[in-house]
């Protein structure tokens, strides 16, 4: 009942507050009027098909905005108002800085702007002769304006022509003009028009002309021809248009810099520093890139004709490459003088200022893991680049860290010695395939072998070898690909203390899965991500991996199940994570997620790998819950009394969302409230485990309580709270505080949960992470 009272307090205090927000007239200026927004009504004298559009974009043009309001309310008004007080207290200065919003005065309303700009966006739709008017109401302290616009039939476009000319420029343009957006029918639009003359232009840059400019193109209408509202449009050059610009230029000769000084110390194009590749003249007085690997890179030859998009995938191409910090295309016209000439031709300069071919990078940091696992490491990273003259890069990695596990119940006291060393080389082509099969980005090929150890506390120790080989490449601004055709990690666990050896013995879930030493398959992921775009309001993102393993060996090894006396495991993994971001201004942001993901052991492997396992809870998934203290299913550890639940909770199919609204409190201090849901499961059939090895109550509520199956959903975990971000340029150190909302291990009847106000154990669950949880 206690709780239950503070519950009510709490509810009763906001509402409180939200309606002595109201009360927000006897903070408004004498002389003054809070401006309380506007209506748009529009007369129109035919039925039009899209009226909504050109309403919304009508009303667009109104402006100021007036306050926000809530449930008919105005609290951001309400808390800019009580932080302007002589002492307004620290309470109202903070939402103030969160939310506040300062007022908008019916004297900042400018009604004869807004009825201009209403007429003139009517006009470029195609609405002439409009009429616009608007109606002022002034209510004590508030004051509100009724716009009103009379649209008469609009301009529909009946012919679209282009002028005939004899300079060459025309006939490229009339090879274009079948892809037009315009089509007969259509209302006059001033947008159209001018996103059809970019168009165009872009067209014309990609055919060679490269002085071709947008305000060259002209668009004429006419309406003589037709006694109701349609009109015939004429495109057309300028008059007096200069000869550069309606000729098509050819590349007549192309020079590269691969060792360029930004600094202006460019090389004499001397014999002695000159090498030639197919017509390209490479110049470098000795050599630091082979001229034949550069000039793969070049999308455009000799005699080509002049095209931007090439141009700037070129570029684009060179500097993905990893060597150069500065990279730029410039052309000169050599045929400057010609002014009845059918082309002319240009040099293509190309500068490359390479990056410093040596370095090495120590960093301190402050490691926190999805496991849970939290502590300061070192890492050390030689790199060596351009080290075969063929913008390959070798670099040498070491790392030494100490951690232990924060908010983890009865798994505090884990800590844990990792360490390794590894060994990278990028090459920036695509083994073995030619780089010019590929025109936004070439394909990187990264081979890689390392070797770690992991030493966990009073359990084992786990050495391990891993190496790969495969390729990264970018399909386009937002695509990504990764694909390893060849990946191989060898692990072996020595020093089983006897606790974990206990662990082992009880749940053969886990026991199998520690077998499974030899992993060697193939991996692909697929990314999509418009996050990095900071101009785009709604932008996605989606990933998906796959991980197939043990299908060649299987080939190899025929019946055995083992390769080099080591047991291999076989299985296919899939997850998708999806993303959307919805962004306003003041840097506040929400961001909802959906992942899922499932693993399927096959041939000799009857679990996944610990590795592959999934698992559920702690700062990068379900925060109201500990690391790993979600799952199987309903399966509940703390009544199986188990030695270390770390190793029991985890499953091979996995389900999650989140929702988390972000929002701006002072300077690098960022806020955050969310709420998560989600929970891991065992999927397939373990009839030979239970046959074989279910020897103990725990083993069989395992399997039994953690299977998946149709009532699923009663078995997902939720947890709402807030948090704090320190972001400073993109480094994020993050504190949430959650609650369960709903706990799955619990009774069916009892799940449910008062976060932060409940009196189940562990009702909140402090997370402290490195970065935002998605």
């Amino acid at each position: 009942m206690k709780n239950n009272n503070y519950t009510y307090k709490t509810v009763f205090g906001l509402v409180f507050l939200l309606i002595y927000s109201c009360g927000i007239e006897k903070y408004i200026p004498k002389g003054e009027q809070l401006y309380t927004g506007a209506e748009l009504e529009l007369e129109t004298v035919s039925d039009l098909k899209d009226i909504k559009e050109v309403k919304t974009e009508l009303f667009n043009l109104i402006e100021p905005s007036p306050n926000a309001t809530f449930l008919g309310m105005k609290p951001a008004l309400f808390f800019h108002y009580k932080a302007q007080r002589e002492k307004p207290g620290f309470f109202y200065k903070f939402l103030n800085k969160s939310f506040g919003e300062e007022p908008v005065y019916f004297s900042e309303v400018n009604t004869e702007r807004v009825e201009e700009l209403i007429l003139n966006r009517l006009d470029n739709n195609g609405f002439f002769y409009s009429r616009s008017d608007s109606e002022t109401t002034i209510d004590g302290k508030f004051a509100s304006v009724n716009y009103s616009a009379s649209l008469p039939e609009a301009y529909v476009l009946e012919n679209y022509n282009l002028e005939s000319d004899s300079l060459p420029i025309y006939k490229e343009i009339e090879k274009m003009l079948p892809e037009t957006a315009l089509v007969k029918g259509d209302r006059f639009d001033l947008d159209l028009l001018k996103a059809e003359r970019a168009r165009l232009n872009n067209g014309l840059k990609q055919r060679g002309y490269y002085n071709s400019q947008e305000d060259l193109l002209i668009f004429e209408a006419d309406t003589n021809q037709y006694k109701n509202k349609k009109f015939d449009l004429f495109l057309r050059l300028k008059k007096d248009v200069p000869a550069r610009a309606s000729i098509p230029y050819t590349i007549d000769s192309i020079t590269v810099y691969p060792n360029y000084s930004i600094e202006g110390d460019t090389l004499p194009l001397i014999k002695n520093n000159v090498t030639q590749v197919d017509s390209i003249d490479f110049v470098q007085n000795e050599l630091y890139f082979k001229p034949e690997l550069l000039k793969s890179y070049l999308l455009f030859n000799e005699g080509d004709l002049y095209d931007a998009s090439i141009s700037k995938q070129t570029s684009n191409r060179l500097s993905a490459l990893g060597s150069y910090k500065y990279v730029n295309i410039q052309y000169t016209e050599l045929d400057t003088t010609a002014t009845d000439g059918d082309s002319g031709s240009l040099a293509a300069n190309i500068y490359l200022a390479p990056l410093t071919k040596r370095s090495i990078r120590a960093e301190l940091q402050a490691i926190t893991k999805s496991n849970g696992f939290t502590g300061p490491g070192i890492l050390l990273t030689h790199s060596n680049r351009n080290v075969f003259n063929g913008g390959e890069t070798f670099s040498v990695s070491a790392n030494f860290s100490y951690e232990s596990q924060l908010s983890s119940g009865n798994n505090s006291s884990l800590s844990s010695i990792a360490g390794g060393i590894s060994a990278d080389l990028i090459i920036p082509r695509s083994i073995p395939f030619s780089p010019s099969r590929f025109k936004y980005a070439v394909p990187k090929t990264k081979i890689s072998l390392g070797l770690d150890f992991l030493q966990r506390s009073q359990l084992f120790t786990l050495n391990s070898v891993n190496g790969s080989f495969g390729y990264t490449w970018k399909e386009n601004q937002y695509v990504y690909h990764q694909l390893d055709p060849i990946s191989i990690n060898y692990s072996r666990l020595t020093n089983v203390t006897d606790e974990f050896q206990t662990i082992l013995d009880d749940n053969p879930f886990l026991s199998l899965s520690f077998e499974q030493q030899f992993i060697a398959g193939l991996l692909y992921n697929f990314t999509y991500d418009e996050v990095s775009n900071i101009n785009k309001e709604y932008p996605v993102y989606f990933a998906t991996n796959f991980d197939l393993a043990g299908n060649m060996l299987n080939l190899v090894s025929g019946s055995s199940k083992t390769i080099f006396g080591s047991e291999y495991a076989q299985y296919a993994k899939v997850d998708a994570d999806f993303r959307f971001y919805m962004r306003w201004q003041k840097e506040r942001t929400l961001v909802s997620r959906i992942y899922a993901g499932w693993g399927l052991p096959y041939g000799n492997s009857q679990t996944l790998p610990f590795v592959k396992q999934f698992y559920s809870g702690g700062p990068y998934s379900v925060r109201a819950f500990n690391i790993r203290s979600l799952g199987p299913g309903n399966f509940n550890a703390q009544t199986e009394n188990a030695t270390t639940d770390y190793f029991d909770q985890s499953g091979n199919l996995k389900l999650e969302a989140n929702v988390e609204y972000r929002f701006p409190l002072f300077s690098y201090l960022k806020g955050a409230f969310f709420i998560d849901a989600g929970n891991v499961w065992l999927t397939g059939n373990y009839s030979d485990i239970e046959d074989d090895q279910l020897t103990s109550s725990f083993s069989q509520n395992l399997f039994t309580d953690g299977k998946f199956e149709k009532d699923w959903l009663k078995e997902v975990a939720a947890g709402v709270g807030f948090g704090l971000r320190l972001d400073i340029q993109n480094f994020v150190i993050r504190l949430d505080l959650a609650s369960p909302l709903r706990v799955p291990y619990l009774p069916e009847n009892n799940r449910w949960n008062v976060p932060f106000f409940g009196n189940i154990d562990n009702n909140m669950t402090l997370n402290f992470a490195i970065g935002y949880p998605f």
